[in-house]
C-alpha cells in the first residue's frame, strides 16, 4: 500500500469538501456553477495544505493542523476557495454556521457545528491493519461521541488559536 498523502487522502478531503459545499447550497444564493468551482477550488487547498501533514499510520497526528474552523473568524481555506468565486468573508458569515469545526484526519472526517454540539461523523473507513475495536465503538450516537471526545486530547481545538 502506497503511503503517498495525495492518493490516499481523496475521499477524506472531497467528503469534507462536499460538506461545507453542501452547507452553502442550502443556504442558498450560491449557483451551482460557483458551488462546482467552490468545491473544487477548496479540495485543492486543502490538498495543499495537508499534502506533509497526512499520517495514516497516526490518524490524530497533525489533527489540529487540518481542523478547518469557523469561530468568529472565517477558516482560511473556505475564504480563498469563496475568494476564487467571488463571495466574500461577509458573505460566508451569512451562508455558513458561525460556530463549525470540521475533523479531516485519515479514515475519519467529522463535525461539529456550535460550540456544545454534538460530534457526528461524515465518512469512516477502518484503518489497515485493522483497529477493528474502533468501529464497534463508533456506533455509539454523535452525543456519546463528543462527550468521549471532550477528554481526548487528539480531538483539542485549542491549537487552532492564532493570536494576533
Amino acid at each position: 500500500a502506497g503511503s503517498g498523502a495525495g492518493a490516499d487522502m481523496r475521499t477524506e478531503i472531497s467528503t469534507a469538501a462536499a460538506f461545507v459545499t453542501r452547507l452553502l447550497r442550502a443556504a442558498g444564493g450560491v449557483g451551482e456553477e460557483q458551488l462546482r468551482c467552490f468545491r473544487e477550488c477548496l479540495q485543492e487547498a486543502m490538498r495543499e495544505h495537508y499534502k506533509h501533514h497526512w499520517f495514516p499510520l497516526v490518524p490524530s497526528k497533525g489533527s489540529g493542523y487540518r481542523c478547518i474552523r469557523i469561530n468568529h473568524k472565517m477558516d482560511p481555506l473556505i475564504g480563498k476557495a469563496a475568494g476564487m468565486i467571488g463571495l466574500s468573508h461577509e458573505r460566508l458569515f451569512q451562508l455558513l454556521p458561525s460556530e463549525l469545526t470540521l475533523w479531516v484526519d485519515p479514515f475519519e472526517v467529522s463535525y461539529r457545528i456550535g460550540e456544545d454540539g454534538s460530534i457526528c461523523v461524515l465518512y469512516e473507513s477502518p484503518q489497515p491493519g485493522g483497529k477493528v475495536a474502533k468501529q464497534l465503538e463508533s456506533r455509539t450516537s454523535c452525543k456519546e461521541e463528543w462527550r468521549a471526545s471532550r477528554s481526548s486530547p487528539s480531538k483539542s481545538y485549542n491549537m487552532m488559536t492564532v493570536s494576533s
